[in-house]
């Protein structure tokens, strides 16, 4: 089941960092910023974090919980998380459950090579469980502006 804007997102669980169990069901009543990322520690994905870092306060103030999602396993999350000393939790999604639902994983060129990869993409979760807006394909710098700025006019229209 792949998601919709104006729809409610479809049945999924997933444990975050700080052992955090995450569902479409734990944050009803609160906006979620998901955002999927291809891999902790990579240059595109430090700035991305820290962008949402830095401006989690804001999202807080607006009435969203932010989530980071990838592939890679809590290990790597936990030292990700703490090197760049993000106030928000990561999802490993290491079976790739939630990537397939968002539909996030695509065939990308490395090096030359095809590879399965995670498109950078951001999906912004009303309180009532509904998928308000999608960004996909993104290029990170504006990025964690635009999404804020959609978390303020949700809250707004609230």
């Amino acid at each position: 089941m792949a998601v919709v804007v104006n729809k409610p997102i479809p049945e999924f669980e997933a444990v975050a960092t700080g052992n955090l169990k995450v569902s479409n069901q734990t944050h009803l009543g609160q906006t979620v910023v998901l955002y999927f990322y291809p891999k902790d520690n990579t240059p595109g994905c430090t700035t991305e974090a820290m962008q949402f870092r830095d401006k989690y306060k804001d999202f807080v103030k607006a009435g969203a919980q932010v989530f980071g999602v990838s592939r890679d396993n809590m290990k790597s999350h936990d030292e990700f998380k703490t090197k760049l000393e993000l106030p928000f939790e990561l999802i490993a999604d290491t079976e790739e459950k939630m990537c397939h639902m968002f539909g996030v994983v695509k065939n990308k060129i490395m090096y030359g090579k095809k590879v399965k990869g995670i498109e950078r993409s951001t999906f912004l979760i009303g309180p009532d469980g509904v998928l308000k807006e999608e960004w996909r394909g993104l290029k990170v710098p504006g990025h964690v502006e635009d999404v804020l700025k959609a978390v303020k006019a949700l809250k707004k229209a609230a």
